[in-house]
């Protein structure tokens, strides 16, 4: 019997871990590895791998448990006060790219068909490699963060429209027409309403049931089939298997499960979605790049700068300044994996040729390798470009957070203003304690200070942030974010520069409390899931968390603000 699945499957995993650890060491990230490993092991190279198909129908669960992921960081509150972004800034996006992309391809001789099947391609950027990148560089809740994923999003949506387009062009729908549309996009509404309804009606009792056996198996085990059939329920009605489990995380985030939830799939995320870059790596025919790579580079060059041009005018017509107009366009100017779909789609239904599909699956490649290098440095790139206007950007948040922070004294800094900062910003205020708070989510702030509350817009990991706090005269730091990365960053930078300073961490996790100790923090706080009971007026007396006339004192238990149930 041949183990060719097996053979395959530690050909990649081998050939993975050296790659990573090469790429690791030259401070490079992980996804230009899978890309390599892909191109160096596929059928076109040296043809260790003999299944692609299998291995490529696998990997796509990858992207299903990242857009898991990613609806549990942005529940439906979270979209609703997005929506300018999504049908705003997204639409805008996709409909012009796809158009100005058909139009090029027109005029250079291309058929209308191939024409608009390039345009939708070049349209689609990659929601697996913008999240995950964003993420690792605590970025994913900046302005520039949020406008990508809002984009994205709708991207993720007209993948749907897209296919059925190219099905139609490719003759392999047999009723393609716009009574098939309308009925699809039907049942993709009521699936979705069937989703939403299963979410707030069965979820949560579900998740209690099975977090009482205390089993982490059942709990996985109820997850990951959460997460496939509400991928299977999409894919039957002809929507995609990552939609599907968006929704699904977008549910659970409403929960008191969410951040357990995320830990327990972080796993399978991660291995699935590095075998996913590697199967697209796989599709690249090396032998006839030196009759393309001419053409590839124009139009790598084209794509790119096309994206982020269009992208960074759209976000400027929106109201946003230069600087995260022009970091919003970095971070999308590349190729995405629903661009694949689409693509191997088109060539299947003979409507690009093999070589032009070579072309645009090569163009789309290299941007890939390209977007994790641009967005790690969008920051710098910007910078570099327009180095005034993002000075002036970082000066107004700074001169409006030294206005608010200039009165106070031996105050408390409140990092991040959800429910636990809010409430400790009332709490505080509530028994004279000067305190101020600093979140990136501008309603939040655009509501905190409508209520007169004392917070300011502004990112918690940058330490000239915290000085324009009045870091150096505040009497404890309160990090009241759930965010690990994020954390973790604030306690170092902050330590950097004072070694005195309290510092209270909030975590729902208690493996976490170890590390935020080990890196500094004096008091960490595990939340217990579901816990809303907050300290009372007798428990601020007891913990000695009031003012006296030596200023604040206590403040070495602030950390029952985050009072456990």
């Amino acid at each position: 019997m041949e183990y060719s699945y097996l053979n395959d499957t530690l050909v990649i995993l081998t050939a993975t871990v050296a790659v990573v650890f090469l790429v690791l060491r030259i401070g490079l990230p992980p996804l230009v590895a899978y890309l390599t490993v892909g191109v160096l092991v596929g059928p076109y190279t040296l043809g260790l791998v003999s299944d692609v198909e299998h291995i490529r129908t696998f990997a796509e669960f990858g992207v299903v448990f990242l857009l898991f992921t990613i609806g549990l960081e942005f529940s439906a509150t979270v979209l609703t006060r997005m929506k300018a972004s999504v049908l705003g800034l997204g639409s805008a996006q996709v409909l012009l790219t796809a158009a100005l992309t058909t139009t090029a391809a027109i005029f250079l001789g291309l058929p209308l068909e191939s024409a608009l099947v390039i345009g939708a391609v070049v349209a689609m950027s990659s929601t697996a490699l913008v999240t995950k990148q964003l993420a690792d560089q605590v970025e994913l809740h900046t302005r520039h963060g949020r406008n990508s994923v809002g984009i994205l999003l709708f991207q993720d949506l007209m993948v749907v429209p897209f296919l059925i387009l190219v099905s139609m062009l490719s003759g392999n729908s047999v009723e393609a027409s716009s009574h098939i549309i309308l009925t699809a996009l039907g049942q993709g509404v009521l699936v979705i309403m069937l989703i939403f309804a299963f979410g707030h009606w069965v979820l949560s009792p579900l998740f209690q049931a099975v977090a009482r056996f205390r089993s982490a198996e059942l709990f996985t085990l109820t997850v990951l089939l959460l997460v496939l059939c509400s991928a299977w329920l999409t894919n039957q009605i002809g929507l995609t298997f990552a939609l599907g489990a968006f929704l699904a995380g977008m549910m659970l985030s409403e929960t008191e499960f969410k951040h357990q939830v995320a830990s327990d799939i972080r796993p399978f995320r991660d291995v699935l979605l590095g075998l996913f870059f590697v199967t697209i790596g796989m599709m690249l025919e090396v032998p006839v790049l030196p009759e393309i790579w001419s053409t590839v580079l124009l139009m790598l060059l084209a794509l790119i700068l096309i994206k982020f041009l269009l992208v960074a005018v759209f976000c400027l017509l929106a109201g946003w300044n230069s600087a995260v107009s022009m970091r919003t366009g970095l971070i999308l100017a590349h190729g995405g994996e629903f661009g694949f779909a689409i693509l191997i789609l088109a060539m299947e239904g003979n409507i690009l040729s093999p070589i032009e599909g070579q072309i645009l699956l090569a163009t789309m490649l290299f941007s890939m390798v390209l977007a994790p290098i641009i967005i790690r440095y969008n920051a710098k790139i910007t910078t570099l470009l327009i180095p005034k206007q993002v000075q002036r950007s970082r000066q107004e948040i700074k001169s409006e957070i030294i206005s608010n922070a200039c009165q106070l004294n031996q105050h408390v800094i409140i990092c991040g203003y959800g429910r636990i900062g809010q409430h400790s910003v009332n709490y505080l205020s509530e028994h004279h304690i000067p305190c101020m708070a600093i979140d990136l989510d501008s309603v939040r702030v655009k509501n905190g200070m409508a209520g007169n509350k004392s917070v300011s817009y502004g990112d918690a990991c940058s330490l000239e942030l915290l000085h324009a706090c009045g870091l150096h005269r505040a009497s404890a730091l309160v990090i009241s974010m759930i965010d690990f990365n994020t954390a973790m960053k604030i306690i170092s930078r902050v330590r950097s520069v004072d070694a005195e300073l309290p510092i209270i961490v909030r975590t729902r996790k208690e493996l976490h409390l170890y590390q935020f100790y080990q890196a500094g923090a004096t008091e960490v706080v595990a939340d217990t899931f579901g816990s809303d009971q907050m300290i009372d007026n007798d428990l601020l007396t007891r913990i000695g968390l009031k003012k006296t006339s030596e200023g604040l004192s206590g403040s070495d238990h602030l950390a029952d603000i985050f009072d456990k149930a």
